[in-house]
């Protein structure tokens, strides 16, 4: 039995990732990766005083995040991404 907090993450190599890749369909890794630029576009707009712009440019990545989220949601419930996932 192995705690999750022991685990060690290991990079998978360009070929099983490209295999893995082929297995997906096409607009869910769009989807993925459009999730994933939101969500780091959303981090970026932090803070308790924002100007006008920056939070319009957070509300549209929100959108985006959210609209890339529905369809990740609609392949897989575990796939969806939040603002907070990337460090």
């Amino acid at each position: 039995m192995t705690a999750s907090h022991l685990l060690v993450p290991v990079p998978i190599p360009d070929r099983v990732a490209a295999l893995i890749g082929s297995c997906i369909p096409p607009h869910i890794l769009e989807a993925e990766f459009e999730a994933d630029s939101a969500a780091r576009e959303v981090r970026r707009f932090r803070g308790p005083r924002l100007g006008i712009e920056d939070q319009a440019d957070r509300e549209q990545a929100l959108a985006e995040l959210a609209r890339a989220n529905k369809v990740l949601a609609a392949h897989h419930p575990r796939l969806a991404v939040g603002p907070g996932s990337f460090s």
